[in-house]
Order: structure tokens, then C-alpha cells, then sequence
């Protein structure tokens, strides 16, 4: 909570006090991570499995599962906790029900697929979302991981009973063995007094690896191996134990009940702006244009693309529970909610929307008085969202329509860059793990790998297959976020330093240089295929970086490091909260869960260590001509 004020003192003061809160837009994902953006989940804890119904004991929990990656379901695991490990059977292969009913519910889970093997979610014990081993299935169906598997009807004609499945909009499937994100928000069927039904189930939402694969996709009754045949507002949640062997970690929800802050009374004032005050510190200078009762905050009705003017709301909300809620804001100019005695956003400031504000509360059941201000001084600048998430209650839009799409009418239509039959080069910035990059190189190869690389550090920064790039936010209009994006789902690297001159293996690694030693880009040259080679020097030591699609895997690069160095190099290719080796020259990264395989070299030595906090995975390149290679597959 900001501050508290006596809610009789006039309207631009209470916007005028808040307007030094404007932070930078550099700032602004820092600013996020020091804020509590989201009301905790509950967490499943996986130390014995007491959180499930009596089960068989194909479901143990165990320590570090490793999947064989040549040998079908096939597991590896030491003792321990904090990880849920199926390994079925043909004597042994129970299904496994949660303790907890659930209704509508969003689910986050890490899951993790051996070569070839098969498993389920059901929610409710009756709607499934697929896990499969579905690597680098280029069409995928509603039987690949992450789609919705189909109904069934057994008395239907052979080779017709399966009707009603959902195949995922794209494939995000990672390599067997790796770590992969769930998240789901799915929604039970309704029923009036009676029992009737009155709406069908539905997944609101599923993204696997951060990719979105179904949005808002109806299902009308059970689908195929469901426990239940009939349907009810509340059931467990199920995990399928009989087709395959599966691994889980990081299991947590929340449940949902269907309730908002309602509006009671409000009155809305619009007053002209065409004179641009932001911040506001004299309302009352402002025209007053018309006065108004609404029932809904509804921005979009009252203020046209190219207006200049301040809504200002002032009512009675119902606030269905006494707890803790989270409101997020983000405006093209400036807004200020207050709720009884509370400023709760407070951005009486020349925002934009890069940044969002968030802001926790806690309110009481019942009626509280509210006032909310949305300013928009500009006419080439629109956008302003508003949302809450409260106790049991989804996160959602508290305005009747959000304007952050530039036009509702005429929304934007993205720009993209698509690699066809030659590799595609883009330089722009690019975000990495919160921080902005200004001197980055995406490249896209015509066999679907990508890679974005940083030229002041020398530093690979994101892999992905797929689609390219999206440069809507680069040349779109004014280019306002001036920011690319990789199109696919994308992993991660340190982006520290790729290359350092190490005293031993134990030296930290370096960040940035510290004055000890130079480091530069000297620029990049193509090929007769237009991939590109890229150039560096350190101190005095030459160093040039190739990349070119893996052959022979589904999804990998293969990339090329050649230094010429009168002193001992270091390479820095990962880090992690746990790098293990495993056979066959090959290191599984946890953190963002991908595969390095570096075949033997007699002059190189790889090296993994820990340091502070994290392991780190090291190739040290001795002096003279050098040239390695290895493979990172996701």
C-alpha cells in the first residue's frame, strides 16, 4: 500500500502525488522481479505421496531421473525427493488421482518424456491434455504432447469412433530426457440446480515451453480413457500410469471459483485534454465534457483513437472476499486507482507501456467507494490495461474492454521475416532474461534452426526452430519497443562473456571485462550459402564462431569455434543449476534444460565446476591454432 489519504481531499492532489513514480523503461524488468506480480500457487510437495489417493507402486518419488536416450521408456533415477517418477509395467501400471478436487484450475507442471513414451493429464479425471514423446513431429495431431485427446465412440463405424480431438497449434516438444513447461488453465463444465449442464468444459489455455497450443478449445464430454464417464463441477485431477514411463517436478495450481469485483454504482466524467497536462495536478482547469452513470469501466466507448481526454470513475465496488489482491496496470500516459482510503496504482506520469505497475491490497467483503483516472494526452498513443486477481479468483480484465492493441478495430498486423531458400540476417535489440541487448544478430538457417547471438560479448544468447523473427515491435509505426522477437519457443543461454583468459579453472567467470583484457567484434562475412562467420578479438588472440544446423537430429546446431591465440583461452558454453555429464561425450543443462554433446578432442579439455551457485560448463582452448566443435540440442 502507497500511502493513505483522507478521501475528501481533492481529486488532483492525490494524482498530483504520485507524479515522480515513473521509472525508466530500462528499469522496468527489474522493477517487475522486485514486485509480486501473481498470489501464490499451492505447491504439491514431492518429499513422499501423501499429496495422491493409495496408488500402485509404478508412482515413487525419487531423487534426478535421467531418461536412456537411445532405449525406449526407459528411466534412471537416484533415491531422493522432489521428483514424481512413473515406470510402468505389465504387472504394475495404475493410474494416479490427486487428494484435491478441483473445478476450474490453472495448472504448472515440469514434465519430462523418455525416448518413444506416452502419458496423460486429465483434468477431472476426464478431459486429457497428451504427453508424448513428439520430437520433432513436423504436422502434429491430437495425440502429440500437448494436444486434446480425442472423444471416443465405440459403437460408432470401425475407423470412425474417434471424433473431437485438438491437435496443437504448433509443435514445442523438446528432446527426450529434457525438462519441458506445462501450463494449463482449464474450466469445469457448469450446471444449474437442477444438474443440468449448462456449459461445456473448455481449456481457456495451454502453452507448453511457452508456446501457445490451444486457445478457448471446447470439450463436449469425457475424451478417450477418461476414469469417469459422466461429468461434475468437481474431481481430482488424474495422471495417466498405464501407457508410459513419465517424470514430474514442480507441480502447483490454483483453483478458481467464478467471481469478480462487481461495480454497483459509478459515475463517469469526461473532461477535454487537448492541452496535454500530464501529470495532472489541475483537473479542475480541464473542460468538463459530459457526466454520466456507467455499470462498467469501459474506456474503449468513451475515447477514440486520436482523443485527447480524462476519464475519471468514481463509485461503489463489491468486493466478494476479505484477502490479499493483486492489481496490474499498464498505460500510454498516465492512471490512478484509489479504493476506499488507498491509492492502489498510482502512475500520474507520461508512461508508456513498457512498464506495468503492480501493486498488492488487501479488502474487505463488502462495498467500498473507488475513484479511477485514465489520462490520455496524446492522440497518436492509446492503450491502457487494468486487471485483478484476488482470492480463488482468476486473474482478468477490470476494464469492459482493454485498449493495449493499438486499434480493436484495425488491430496490427504483425511483421515478420521468413527464411525460405537462403539464411536470413537481422541485427536489432533483443531482450535476454530481462535485460535489453543493443548490439544483437539473429540469424535463421533454411533448415528451421535459429540462433541469436550478442556481438559485445561474443555471447549466444537464444536457440529456437521454427518460424523467424518478429520486427513489429522494431517497424511497426515509431518503432516504440524497438525490440525483436524470436518466433519459436526459445532456449536460453548464460549471456555472459562467451570467451575469457582464465588464470585456472577456478577464476570466476567474468561479466563484462574488468580492464584485464579487451574484447571486440570485428565485424562478420558469408558464404557462398550466406551463412554467416563471425569475428573477434580478444587482446590479441583472433577467434571466429560458426553456426550451421546439427545433421542428423530432429532439432540442434552444430557450432564451430577456431582461435588463434598466443595464450591459453577459455570458452564458457553453459551454466545451470545443475550440469550432469552424461555417456557419449554429453552434458544435460537443467536450467534450461538442453543437451551439449562435444565429441572428443585431444587438445581440448572440458571442465565442469561450480561457482557461485551454479555450474558451469568450461572448454579450455590452449594456445596456438585451435578449432572445436559441438552440438546443442533442445
Amino acid at each position: 500500500m502507497t500511502k493513505k489519504i483522507l478521501f475528501y481531499i481533492a481529486l488532483l492532489l492525490i494524482f498530483s502525488c504520485a507524479k515522480d513514480e515513473k521509472k525508466p523503461i530500462k528499469d522496468a524488468a527489474s522493477i517487475e522481479q522486485k514486485e509480486e506480480t501473481t498470489l501464490p500457487f499451492t505447491h504439491i510437495e514431492l518429499n513422499d505421496m501423501s499429496a495422491f489417493k493409495p496408488t500402485a507402486k509404478n508412482w515413487q518419488i525419487v531423487g534426478n531421473p535421467v531418461a536412456d536416450r537411445v532405449k525406449k521408456g526407459t528411466f534412471t533415477s537416484t533415491k531422493g525427493t522432489g521428483i514424481l517418477l512413473n515406470t510402468p509395467n505389465e504387472n504394475t501400471k495404475d493410474n494416479l488421482f490427486t487428494n484435491f478436487e478441483h473445478g476450474d484450475i490453472e495448472l504448472e507442471l515440469d514434465v519430462m518424456m523418455p525416448l518413444e513414451s506416452n502419458s496423460g493429464i486429465y483434468f477431472q479425471g476426464r478431459y486429457e491434455i497428451q504427453l508424448f514423446d513428439s520430437w520433432g513431429v513436423t504436422k502434429p495431431k491430437y495425440n502429440d504432447i500437448g494436444g486434446i485427446y480425442q472423444r471416443w465412440n465405440k459403437d460408432a463405424e470401425k475407423g470412425k469412433e474417434g471424433f473431437e480431438g485438438h491437435a496443437p497449434k504448433v509443435n514445442a516438444a523438446k528432446a527426450p530426457g529434457l525438462w519441458q513447461h506445462l501450463k494449463v488453465i482449464f474450466h469445469a463444465p457448469k450446471f444449474d440446480a437442477e444438474g443440468h449442464k449448462t456449459k461445456n468444459a473448455w481449456f481457456e489455455e495451454v502453452r507448453l515451453n511457452g508456446m501457445l497450443l490451444h486457445e478457448n478449445a471446447e470439450v463436449t464430454g469425457p475424451t478417450r480413457a477418461a476414469a469417469f464417464g459422466d461429468e461434475k463441477p468437481l474431481a481430482p485431477l488424474m495422471i495417466q500410469g498405464d501407457h508410459g514411463a513419465v517424470a514430474f517436478k514442480n507441480i502447483k495450481y490454483k483453483r478458481y471459483n467464478d467471481t469478480h469485483i462487481k461495480i454497483n454504482e459509478a459515475v463517469l466524467k469526461i473532461y477535454d485534454n487537448t492541452v496535454k497536462q500530464i501529470p495532472i495536478t489541475h483537473l479542475d482547469s480541464l473542460k468538463l465534457l459530459e457526466e454520466h452513470k456507467t455499470d462498467a469501466i469501459s474506456p474503449l466507448e468513451n475515447m477514440g483513437r486520436n482523443d485527447q481526454k480524462v476519464l475519471v470513475y468514481s463509485g461503489t465496488l463489491n468486493i466478494p472476499t476479505t484477502g490479499t489482491y493483486i492489481f496490474d496496470a499498464t498505460v500510454n500516459g498516465s492512471t490512478v486507482l484509489i479504493i476506499g482510503n488507498d491509492t492502489i496504482i498510482g502512475m500520474n506520469a507520461d508512461f508508456d507501456m513498457n512498464t506495468t505497475k503492480y501493486e498488492k491490497v488487501n479488502l474487505k467483503e463488502g462495498n467500498a467507494h473507488f475513484q479511477l483516472l485514465y489520462n490520455k494526452p496524446f492522440p497518436w498513443r492509446n492503450g491502457f490495461d487494468l486487471f485483478v486477481e484476488g482470492p480463488s479468483m482468476q486473474r482478468y480484465s477490470f476494464l469492459k474492454d482493454g485498449t493495449s492493441i493499438l486499434n480493436k478495430n484495425n488491430p496490427i498486423n504483425p511483421i515478420v521475416l521468413d527464411v525460405k531458400d537462403t539464411p536470413l540476417t537481422q541485427r536489432s535489440f533483443i531482450g535476454h532474461k530481462g535485460v535489453k541487448r543493443t548490439h544483437c544478430i539473429s540469424v535463421g538457417l533454411v533448415e528451421g534452426m535459429n540462433y541469436t547471438l550478442d556481438l559485445a560479448t561474443g555471447s549466444l544468447l537464444h536457440v529456437w526452430s521454427g518460424d523467424f523473427f518478429d520486427a513489429t515491435q522494431m517497424w511497426h509505426s515509431r518503432g516504440e519497443h524497438q525490440r525483436g522477437k524470436p518466433m519459436g519457443f526459445v532456449v536460453s543461454s548464460h549471456g555472459d562473456l562467451d570467451y575469457a583468459p582464465l588464470n585456472d579453472e577456478d577464476d570466476t567467470w567474468p561479466k563484462v571485462s574488468d580492464g584485464s583484457f579487451s574484447f571486440k567484434s570485428s565485424g562478420y562475412t558469408f558464404d557462398v550459402q550466406n551463412i554467416p562467420t563471425f569475428s573477434y578479438k580478444l587482446d590479441e588472440a583472433e577467434i571466429t564462431d560458426r553456426f550451421v544446423a546439427a545433421s542428423q537430429v530432429k532439432r540442434g546446431l552444430e557450432r564451430t569455434i577456431s582461435s588463434n591465440s598466443s595464450i591459453t583461452l577459455w570458452h564458457k558454453i553453459a551454466d545451470g543449476t545443475n550440469i550432469k555429464p552424461l555417456p557419449d561425450h554429453t552434458f544435460i543443462i537443467n536450467d534450461e534444460s538442453y543437451y551439449i554433446v562435444i565429441p572428443e578432442h585431444n587438445a581440448i579439455k572440458t571442465v565442469v565446476r561450480s561457482s557461485n551457485g551454479k555450474d558451469e560448463l568450461l572448454v579450455k582452448i590452449p594456445k596456438g591454432n585451435q578449432t572445436f566443435k559441438y552440438r546443442i540440442i533442445w
